[in-house]
C-alpha cells in the first residue's frame, strides 16, 4: 500500500457503533408510532364530531305481556 492509499483509508469515516445504529432505529420507530397516533387522534376527532344515532328497537316485545287483573 502506498502513501496515497493509506491517506484515503485514514479519511474514511469509522463504522458507526451498534448502539448508535440501534438508537437511530428506535428514534425512527418512535416517529412512525407518533405519526400513527396522530392519525388515530384525527379519526377520533372526526368520530366525536358525528352525532350518536340511537339504534331503532322493535315495537313488539320478545315475550307476550302478562295478564293483569283487568284482563280477567
Amino acid at each position: 500500500m502506498d502513501d496515497r492509499e493509506a491517506i484515503s483509508v485514514g479519511d474514511a469515516e469509522p463504522a458507526p457503533d451498534l448502539s448508535e445504529v440501534a438508537a437511530q432505529c428506535a428514534a425512527a420507530d418512535l416517529l412512525d408510532f407518533a405519526a400513527q397516533l396522530a392519525g388515530l387522534a384525527e379519526d377520533l376527532k372526526a368520530l366525536a364530531a358525528r352525532p350518536i344515532e340511537p339504534i331503532p328497537t322493535l315495537a313488539e316485545p320478545d315475550h307476550p305481556p302478562e295478564a293483569t287483573s283487568s284482563d280477567l
